[in-house]
């Protein structure tokens, strides 16, 4: 049971798929607590998308940082313990901050646009600055930045369907690295 239970935490493959579900869920009850509510359209949508994309980058930083404190006990981490955990920590304080937000947006008057594009600015950026293989999970947060600044109706609805139409291929992506058996580096031709 332990040997399983260790064997999930270390395997990344399966940290994205889940990290995507559990986004899909979380908007899914967020969407539903406001269906009766006069909360504008645009106002859900915003903290829609922003919860999805706090929520996938703030799991896989938790599975990240559950890795790197389960891998040097069986002794398979490779490289330094405390970069590693800076990285994990770089990607949860926005990400969980961006969490945060999404909620104060639905439970807010207050005009949250400038928080909103900081946020997405920080955790974009810094999912950047960890790599170019991170390029597919930070453009959420210029779909998130372009919805806040858009000013017509028919531009936010076409950012919506992109950004859906994008986290679906996002989301079949992880299965087929899922079913792939191989790590990241393997899956995207850095090893």
């Amino acid at each position: 049971m332990f040997d399983r239970l260790t064997a999930l935490i270390v395997d990344e493959g399966k940290w994205f798929p889940t990290s995507m579900g559990l986004a899909l869920l979380s908007v899914s009850i967020l969407l539903y607590r406001l269906r009766d509510s006069d909360l504008p359209a645009r106002q859900r949508i915003t903290a829609a998308m922003n919860l999805f994309f706090g929520v996938t980058i703030g799991t896989m930083a938790f599975g990240h940082l559950l890795a790197v404190t389960t891998k040097p006990a069986l002794g398979t981490l490779r490289g330094s313990v405390l970069l590693f955990y800076a990285i994990g920590i770089v990607l949860a304080v926005p990400s969980w901050l961006l969490i945060r937000h999404a909620r104060q947006l639905v439970a807010s008057d207050s005009d949250l646009g400038s928080k909103t594009i900081v946020l997405n600015v920080w955790l974009g950026l810094t999912l950047l600055a960890l790599g170019l293989p991170n390029l597919p999970l930070a453009v959420p947060a210029l779909f998130n930045i372009g919805y806040q600044l858009h000013s017509r109706r028919a531009l936010g609805w076409a950012i919506v369907g992109v950004a859906v139409v994008l986290n679906i291929g996002l989301f079949v992506a992880s299965l087929f690295f899922l079913m792939s058996g191989q790590t990241f580096e393997q899956f995207s031709g850095m090893e």
